[in-house]
């Protein structure tokens, strides 16, 4: 949640700050503002709502620096405000700060700055009683000022700091939230998130956890919680900063709906030998490391857990281990069975999900062996693990996950093959059939993407719905889901997936005239039953638009609608099959007006338990 940039340098840093503010705003975009020193003092500004909000009062030629430190908010404490906005000031503004994550005693030194200091707070959030603490503790060092104030806090959080009497540095300190320094010649940047800083840089030092940083126009000093100082390797960003931006798209969502097929392929074929054999990216897992593992955990959240409830499915039936799928914000509060014969398999698009790596290191403290799926080359999550296996997406800059999850499925595919290949679980023939399929998935996705105009007239017809189901069985159930997330996120219509066989238990009490089905029916094995499904809700008086392979047109008889994806075998369907929902999802938001990118209440990185 929440992005920080902060910048020391030659000139201009409110320009420098608004623009890696811009390419920030999937973090946050409830609020926004910009503090900077000017004239002896620091001068803040702050406005509700998106940046070009903020932009529109910072105008004032005099309000700019060569230093500052900026913020876009997604709010936890205090509801969307001018007043809650960040930065915060202590009560005479000698000092500011930023700060994304939770002070979870916040009421605690709230109430003793009060008490014992007379401090008066102007604000609801957690994150004032920062500003306060370092200005109660400042004595001219703002180093110690914030190692002291630190010392007071407990939660997660990313804090930066200016002091109006040192107007030369930032100091920036992380516990469980991202930060990484952007290393210029002559100026230096500090900042939540690599897009932040392209314009500008390309080597950065990743901050670690519990270290605390300072930056000057010419210096970034690490230091760890011990105060020592740190060495630190440069890390050289190679992705283009073009990625990031629309490219003549309407929405980042429907871009990156387009770039699945360019995703799925270089997430696929970096990893497939000339001998059909797959490359783990160098990842070593003999055949008894495999059957050493009594079972088998994926934790993740959201849309990377729904592409877990795939990945269980599939590397059950190829590696014949035991998958457990957990929430990563519910797998370290029930004492899991999880020991040294346990592989956790933690999938995360950002890696910096505060749930999943609280669960990933629980899994670590309990003796598992820790394989991460991950987009984001040199995030928390991947430093933590035993094992790094990327998605190769690119920037995924949208609130609503797409690229992110088919490239997490291919992921779980190859784990799943190179596994049971290893292990001696899979026959030859279906390997090969497996890889066949999976290597043309890019020219189906493809041939998906051109039928958007038929799957954007659904979207048309059906977007004054105000409820949506989703059915499927077997791995389709996970894409269910998946399509459900989906629609909901970014439309606010209130959608439900479900099991198909569990209609009967319960659900279908509330499918009546012109209810709107979603029913998958990708599972060859399956899809008599699904045919079945469908009837039980027609009767009801239901709309229903089915999804099935082409060829499969026995479900025309009973579904209003039909959506054909490429034939396939089962398990690779989920692939394909989550295209048109994404799809649909996406033009049911554009046609109910919603701001696609940016859906209310959502944050693409969530920093926060």
């Amino acid at each position: 949640m929440c992005g920080i940039v902060g910048y020391v340098g030659e000139a201009h840093a409110k320009e420098k700050i608004i623009d890696g503010l811009k390419k920030l705003e999937y973090r946050g975009y409830d609020s926004a503002g910009i503090a900077l020193p000017v004239d002896g003092k620091i001068a803040i500004r702050k406005h509700v709502g998106e940046i070009k909000n903020l932009e529109k009062i910072i105008l004032d030629p005099e309000f700019d620096s060569p230093i500052g430190i900026g913020h876009t908010r997604w709010a936890t404490h205090g509801a969307p405000s001018d007043i809650n906005s960040h930065p915060h000031g202590n009560e005479d503004n000698s000092i500011a700060i930023v700060h994304n994550g939770i002070i979870e005693n916040y009421q605690e030194i709230k109430e003793w700055l009060a008490k014992d200091y007379g401090v008066k707070f102007k604000s609801e959030t957690d994150s004032e009683v920062i500003a306060h603490l370092i200005g109660i503790f400042y004595d001219g060092d703002l180093l110690e000022a914030v190692n002291k104030a630190v010392a007071e806090m407990r939660g997660a959080y990313a804090v930066c700091a200016i002091a109006a009497a040192e107007p030369d540095k930032i100091v920036a300190v992380r516990k469980d939230a991202p930060l990484v320094a952007g290393i210029g010649k002559g100026f230096n940047f500090i900042a939540s998130d690599i897009p932040a800083l392209l314009k500008y840089v390309r080597e950065v030092y990743l901050i670690e956890n519990n270290e605390t940083i300072v930056i000057t126009a010419d210096n970034i000093t690490i230091y760890d919680e011990n105060g020592k100082t740190v060495k630190r390797d440069v890390f050289h960003v190679t992705w283009d900063a073009d990625a990031a931006e629309k490219e003549g798209y309407e929405h980042f969502m429907l871009k990156e709906i387009h770039e699945q097929p360019k995703a799925v392929y270089e997430t696929l074929v970096r990893r497939i030998n000339d001998d059909g054999s797959i490359n783990l990216d160098g990842i070593s897992m003999t055949k008894e490391d495999i059957e050493g593992y009594n079972k088998i955990y994926i934790v993740a959240c959201g849309t990377a857990y729904h592409a877990g409830l795939v990945g269980k499915l599939v590397i059950e039936k190829m590696a014949k281990v035991p998958v457990e799928v957990d929430v990563a914000s519910e797998f370290r509060y029930r004492d899991p069975f999880v020991d040294e014969n346990t592989l956790f398999i933690a999938i995360s698009q950002s890696g910096e999900t505060l749930d999943t790596l609280a669960a990933l290191r629980e899994a670590k403290r309990k003796g598992a062996r820790v394989l991460s799926v991950v987009n984001v080359v040199g995030s928390s999550v991947s430093r933590e693990s035993d094992d790094v296996f990327y998605t190769w997406a690119g920037p995924e800059i949208a609130v609503a996950s797409t690229k992110a999850y088919t490239t997490q499925l291919i992921c779980m595919y190859l784990i799943g093959l190179y596994m049971g290949r290893t292990k001696g679980t899979i026959e030859t023939e279906y390997y090969n059939k497996v890889l066949d399929q999976l290597k043309e998935l890019p020219d189906k996705v493809d041939g998906l993407l051109k039928s958007e105009d038929k799957i954007a007239a659904l979207a048309k017809k059906y977007h004054r719905r105000e409820q949506v189901f989703f059915i499927g069985r077997g791995i389709d159930c996970g894409v269910s889901y998946e399509g459900s997330l989906k629609l909901k996120e970014i439309s606010y219509i209130n959608s439900f997936a479900i099991a198909a066989g569990e209609l009967k238990h319960g659900t279908i009490a509330l499918m009546e005239e012109e209810s709107l089905v979603f029913a998958l029916a990708t599972q060859d094995f399956l899809y008599e039953k699904m045919v079945s499904n469908v009837e039980e809700i027609k009767a009801r008086g239901a709309r229903v638009i089915g999804v099935a392979k082409d060829g499969r047109t026995e479900i025309e008889k009973v579904a209003d609608e039909v959506i054909y994806i490429p034939d396939c075998i089962d398990e690779v369907a989920p692939v394909v099959a989550v295209i048109p929902l994404q799809i649909f999802a996406y033009y049911v938001a554009k046609e109910r007006g919603c701001n696609i990118d940016k859906p209310k209440n959502l944050a693409k990185s969530v920093t926060v338990e």
